[in-house]
C-alpha cells in the first residue's frame, strides 16, 4: 500500500472526527449538561479513561453506533457531577465511535478513538467478513445507483458486492454526489468505514460517506436509449453508445430474453448503434437492464440501459398482488376500505377475500370523500416499504361504492334496493345456521337479521365464497358486522317460524371475539 495515496484522504476524515463537535447543538458548554472532555482516547493495547459529566438534572448515555467493542461504566446519571469510564480491550485496528449525553432536551456528544484509523485496502469480500466500524480502501465497478442526492450506490469486484450509503464530493461534503460524475460501469476506489444495516431479514453491508480517491472512467457508455418505453404492440428502442474499447458485446437478461431480442448492431470508429426488437406484450408493464461490455488491455468495462414496454392493467387479488415483485406494472385492485391510517396522506388499507394491502398517499383522498366500509377500484404499482408490501401511484377507476352505515331499525325501514344501495350493519351473532355458507343470525338485541351466504370478504366468487365461520373465527356471541343490500329476500327460522329480513350478498367486514 502507498501511504502517500491514503494519507489525503485519512488526514481528512480524522479531521472531520475531531472537529465534529463544532455543531451548534453540540458544544461542550451546553447549559444543562458540561464534560470535562468531549474526546477519548484510548491506547491500542487497551485500557480506560474516565471523563467527569456536570448536569443540572437526570442525563442518559447512548452509543450512536452499537459498537460491541466499547464499554461505559454507567448508563445514566443525577443532577450534580459523576464520572465515566470508557474502556476497551486491546485491537490490532484503529478504531472509532461516538456516545450522545441527554439532559433536559440538550445533546453532549463525545467522540472516542482508539489509536489511529488504519486505512487498510481490501476487497468486497474482505469487507463483508471484517469488523464494523474499521476504515477500509476497496476499488470496484459502480453497478448500480439508488440515490443521486446523497450517492448511495453498489460497488462490485470479482468477490463480491457491497453497498456504498453516502459519497462525499472532492470537497468532503455530503450531498453532492453529482458533482463526481458517476455512472454505471465506472472503476472507483473509496475509502469508508465498515457498518451492517439489518433490516427484518435483511442484512446489508455498508461503508459509510466515502471519500472517493480515483475514479476510472468506462470506456463503454450509453448516451442515450431512443423508443423506450417501447409500445405494448411490440417495437424498436435504439441504444447509441459509444465504445473506445475493442468492440462492443451486448448481454440481455435471461428473463426477458423471450420478448426483447437484438435486431441490429451498426458501428463506426467509437460510435454503436444496437436496435433492439420487442414482441407483443398481453401482460402488464415490464421492463429489462442491458449490459453493454467492451474490453481493454484485458481488462472488462461496462454500462447499463433499461428498456421498458409498456403493457395493459393486471387485473389481481390483493393475496397475488402483495406475493408479486416491486415494479412498474400497474395492477387493479378492488376491497373494501378497512381503515384510514391518514385521511391528509391519503395513507390507508384495503381488503378482499384473499388479504388486505396498504395504500401509501393516495392522491386527494380527503377530496373523494371516501371512508371506512367503501369499496374501490384502483389502479397502481407494486411498491414496498421495510419488505412490506404497499400500492403506490394509485388511482381510483370509475365511481366507487358508497356504503351506509345504519342501524337494525333502519335497515328494516329502508325501501327494497335490490343493489344499488350497500349497507354496513353490526350486532351479534345468536346462531351459525350454516358454516360453510356463512349463514348467521345476527341481533341488536331488539331485532334480528338474517346473513345468508356471507362471503370471507369482497370480490369472493366459487368456492372462495364459502368458510368465512372458520377463516374468520367466528363465534355465537361475537359481534360482527357485515356489509349487505336490502331487497325483498327473507328467511323462515324452521325452529321458531320467525320470518328475518336476509342482508342479501353480505360481506364480511370485521368482528369482534366474545372472549
Amino acid at each position: 500500500m502507498k501511504i502517500k495515496n491514503i494519507l489525503p484522504a485519512f488526514v481528512i476524515m480524522l479531521a472531520g472526527f475531531m472537529t465534529s463537535c463544532t455543531n451548534e447543538d453540540d458544544v461542550t458548554l451546553l447549559e444543562q449538561v458540561q464534560v470535562s472532555s468531549s474526546y477519548v482516547s484510548l491506547p491500542m493495547g487497551g485500557g480506560s479513561t474516565m471523563i467527569t459529566v456536570s448536569a443540572k438534572g437526570n442525563w442518559t448515555l447512548e452509543k450512536v453506533t452499537d459498537v460491541e467493542w466499547l464499554t461505559t461504566s454507567t448508563a445514566s446519571g443525577a443532577a450534580g457531577e459523576s464520572q465515566i469510564t470508557f474502556s476497551a480491550d486491546a485491537t490490532l485496528d484503529g478504531r472509532t465511535a461516538e456516545v450522545i449525553i441527554e439532559c433536559g432536551g440538550q445533546k453532549q456528544r463525545i467522540n472516542v478513538i482508539q489509536g489511529l484509523s488504519q486505512v487498510s485496502e481490501a476487497t468486497c469480500a474482505d469487507v463483508i467478513a471484517g469488523p464494523d466500524s474499521k476504515t477500509y480502501q476497496v476499488t470496484g465497478t459502480v453497478t448500480s445507483i439508488a440515490n443521486t442526492v446523497y450517492g448511495n450506490w453498489y460497488l462490485t469486484d470479482e468477490s463480491g458486492t457491497i453497498y456504498i450509503y453516502g459519497t462525499l464530493d472532492a470537497a468532503g461534503r455530503a450531498q453532492n454526489f453529482l458533482s463526481l460524475g458517476l455512472e454505471v460501469g465506472d472503476e472507483v476506489t473509496v475509502v469508508g468505514p465498515k457498518t451492517t444495516y439489518i433490516s427484518g431479514t435483511t442484512t446489508t453491508v455498508e461503508l459509510v460517506d466515502v471519500t472517493v480517491v480515483k475514479i476510472n472512467k468506462s470506456l463503454v457508455k450509453v448516451d442515450s436509449m431512443e423508443g423506450s418505453p417501447i409500445s405494448k404492440d411490440g417495437g424498436v428502442a435504439t441504444a447509441n453508445v459509444t465504445c473506445k474499447g475493442e468492440g462492443v458485446s451486448v448481454d440481455i437478461p435471461a428473463d426477458a430474453q423471450d420478448w426483447l431480442s437484438i435486431a441490429s448492431i451498426e458501428s463506426a470508429g467509437t460510435s454503436a448503434v444496437i436496435k433492439f426488437k420487442a414482441a407483443p406484450n398481453t401482460g402488464g408493464v415490464r421492463s429489462t437492464t442491458i449490459t453493454f461490455r467492451t474490453t481493454s488491455g484485458g481488462k472488462e468495462y461496462t454500462s447499463q440501459g433499461t428498456i421498458e414496454q409498456t403493457g395493459s392493467v393486471v387485473a389481481s387479488n390483493i393475496a397475488d398482488f402483495n406475493a408479486a415483485p416491486a415494479n412498474s406494472v400497474e395492477y387493479r385492485l378492488t376491497g373494501v376500505i378497512t381503515s384510514i391510517a391518514s385521511s391528509s396522506s391519503g395513507n390507508f388499507y384495503i381488503a378482499d377475500y384473499s388479504g388486505e394491502t396498504y395504500v401509501y398517499r393516495f392522491n386527494n383522498f380527503a377530496g373523494t370523500k371516501l371512508k371506512e366500509g367503501d369499496v374501490v377500484t384502483l389502479v397502481g404499482t407494486r411498491g414496498e416499504y421495510n419488505n412490506t408490501p404497499q400500492v403506490i401511484n394509485a388511482v381510483l377507476e370509475g365511481d366507487f361504492i358508497s356504503v351506509t352505515e345504519v342501524s337494525f331499525a333502519d335497515f328494516l325501514a329502508a325501501p327494497n334496493t335490490s343493489t344499488d344501495l350497500l349497507y354496513r350493519v353490526t350486532g351479534t351473532i345468536t346462531e351459525i345456521v350454516d358454516a360453510v355458507r356463512g349463514n348467521l343470525i345476527i341481533s341488536d338485541g331488539t331485532n334480528q337479521l338474517y346473513t345468508y351466504g356471507c362471503y370471507p370478504g369482497w370480490g369472493a366468487t366459487g368456492n372462495a365464497r364459502n368458510g368465512v365461520v372458520e377463516a374468520r373465527g367466528l363465534k355465537v356471541g361475537d359481534q360482527i358486522t357485515v356489509l349487505g343490500y336490502r331487497t325483498t329476500y327473507t328467511w323462515k327460522n324452521p325452529k321458531t317460524d320467525e320470518v328475518l329480513q336476509e342482508v342479501n350478498n353480505s360481506v364480511y367486514f370485521s368482528h369482534v371475539s366474545n372472549e
